[in-house]
């Protein structure tokens, strides 16, 4: 169990995909994402293992939800700066948690 103050630590913002590029060198399939977080935070990346369910022409435009403040972590050739969230389903795919309705980037999820 963790309490309020941990749940708290957790830095959790709308953000929306701004471009999506192949990651051959991967050793999972995975996309690099660009993701716009607002003038305060700015543009991150982020690699996604998603390519199951979503096109990279599914993923341009969509609001999504990450965690901002993880340290980067190297994969591979590419530093991924944050992490798109989603639930896993019963086949092993990422449904990427999405804004009901789109609202403005860098928004706090609490």
């Amino acid at each position: 169990m963790i309490n309020w103050d941990d749940f708290d630590k957790v830095d959790i913002r709308t953000g929306t995909i701004l471009s999506v590029q192949e990651f051959p060198e991967a050793r999972k399939p995975a996309y690099k994402l660009e993701i716009d977080f607002g003038e305060t935070i700015g543009l991150k990346k982020s690699s996604a293992q998603i390519t199951d369910l979503y096109s990279k022409e599914d993923l341009v435009g969509k609001q999504i939800v990450a965690v901002i403040n993880f340290p980067p972590k190297q994969i591979g050739p590419f530093m991924s700066e944050c992490l798109v969230l989603g639930a896993v389903n019963e086949t092993g795919n990422v449904v990427l948690l999405e804004t009901e309705r789109n609202s403005s980037n860098g928004i706090k999820i609490s």
